[in-house]
């Protein structure tokens, strides 16, 4: 799996309950999907997940750069860009 990808799912997994079924399902396609790149995985993305990640992912970026964790920040940002 490519490492963006990665750090994408592991962010979905927090939202892989019952109260975000997008979620669970965005994490379902990141696993079980054999994408080559980020770019693999948005082009295959609907409105409604576009608008998911655009939503979680600034949160996300965000924490990971309270936390100091530039690398994970820049892999999240990756995928938020591509989503434009």
């Amino acid at each position: 799996m490519d490492k963006t990808l990665g750090y994408l799912r592991e962010i979905l997994s927090n939202y892989n309950d019952e109260h975000h079924t997008l979620g669970r399902h965005l994490f379902r396609k990141v696993s079980e999907g054999r994408f080559a790149s980020e770019g693999d995985f948005v082009r295959l993305l609907d409105q409604k997940e576009i608008e998911f990640l655009n939503d979680i992912l600034p949160k996300e970026i965000r924490y990971a750069k309270e936390e100091q964790d530039e690398k994970r920040a820049h892999e999240l940002n990756e995928v938020y860009e591509l989503l434009f």
